[in-house]
């Protein structure tokens, strides 16, 4: 392996809790595929807050796990990230990390993932705790024996019991919630500053996901690191985060508080993503479904890439791209009915009832009975 190049990272310590940890600016990532190009991101800027829990949230193919692969350098070989794009992370412009060597510094040690299939991020040929041992050893340079201790210590805290024993056990040994606890204790290997989950519960049944959810909470709560959230799912966004960037087309077209998110929501995709929520159906309403399908990143988007699956589109959508309009000082869209000249459009029945049918749920009635 080659040599590890330093990069003078300043300490996130003297990042107060609520301050930004990393800031991005008109990210911009392309891929080359069979002679053409596909624009995945498209002029995404968010900044991320040092403790919160911020959930990305949309369908498959709207850019989630690409806009957070930018801050591992884990894109796949054929990606590159725009010169004019903007990554600061500890003083650091990260999207001009050009080498394995660099990035070395941030992946594992300071930003880790947890993925969605424990088994891709498992060597299966290998025993559970030399994976963390080795983790262990070399991003902070302990000993055999000290490495052997820490990652016990670690399978205890993720809650694997019998930890002793089960140290030498291979992957098959465990059943998938284990497996994702196992991930979960690599990726807390090395105490990192951010843990990015990449839909780390999708492949759960909901009884062990509800589990892995309170342990990835309790865990922030001791360690303090601060949680890029990925998901498709709004009810497990309802659980866990404190902000909510809606993506699609591969630009987040609005963001906010989670209150903010589902009780004030501004955009008409995010009307349909929480109008498709099971959770909130009432009997003998048919369940919303969105239609159409999302559009083809190899093709220039002329304004809303959500236009021509949107019921409420106005003839600007399909022209001009909207900006960012200001709802409160936490929440944003992306939509020109937030425009003063647009006109008033009434929202979906389920969004003008949001509050009574959660309400509802947390009581202990049952919309489905």
């Amino acid at each position: 392996m080659k040599e590890k190049i330093e990069v003078n990272l300043n300490p996130i310590d003297n990042v107060k809790q609520g301050e930004t940890i990393l800031s991005v600016k008109d990210l911009v990532v392309r891929f080359s595929v069979r002679n053409k190009i596909l624009t995945a991101i498209r002029k995404v800027s968010l900044d991320i807050y040092k403790g919160e829990i911020i959930a990305i949230v949309g369908e498959s193919g709207s850019g989630k796990s690409v806009f957070t692969k930018c801050f591992t350098g884990m894109l796949e070989e054929n990606g590159s990230i725009d010169s004019e794009s903007q990554i600061m992370y500890a003083g650091v412009d990260i999207s001009k990390f050009t080498t394995n060597e660099e990035w070395l510094n941030i992946r594992g040690k300071r930003i880790s993932t947890i993925f969605q299939d424990p088994m891709t991020s498992l060597n299966p040929l290998r025993r559970i705790g030399s994976q963390i041992a080795e983790v262990i050893r070399l991003h902070r340079g302990y000993s055999k024996e000290e490495a052997k201790a820490e990652a016990i210590k670690l399978l205890k805290r993720v809650g694997i019991k019998d930890a002793e024993q089960r140290y030498d056990d291979y992957p098959f040994q465990y059943s998938g919630g284990m497996r994702q606890r196992v991930v979960i204790a690599i990726a807390l290997a090395c105490n990192p500053d951010i843990l990015i989950c990449d839909e780390p519960t999708t492949a759960l049944d909901v009884t062990i996901q509800a589990q892995i959810l309170n342990l990835i909470k309790e865990l922030k709560e001791e360690y303090g690191f601060t949680i890029i959230f990925i998901t498709h799912d709004l009810g497990v966004v309802a659980e866990i985060a404190d902000r909510v960037a809606v993506m699609y087309g591969g630009q987040i077209i609005e963001y906010g508080t989670a209150k903010e998110i589902f009780y004030d929501p501004q955009h008409p995709y995010t009307w349909a993503l929480l109008s498709s929520l099971p959770q909130l159906g009432e009997k003998g309403e048919k369940l919303y479904s969105i239609t159409g399908t999302p559009p083809s990143l190899f093709n220039e988007i002329k304004g809303d890439a959500f236009a021509p699956r949107n019921p409420y589109a106005l003839a600007v959508d399909f022209v001009k791209e909207p900006p960012l309009f200001k709802v409160t000082d936490t929440h944003y869209a992306k939509t020109w009915l937030l425009d003063p000249r647009a006109p008033k459009v009434e929202r979906p029945q389920i969004i003008a009832e949001i509050s009574e049918r959660v309400a509802k749920i947390y009581s202990g009635g049952d919309h489905n009975e």
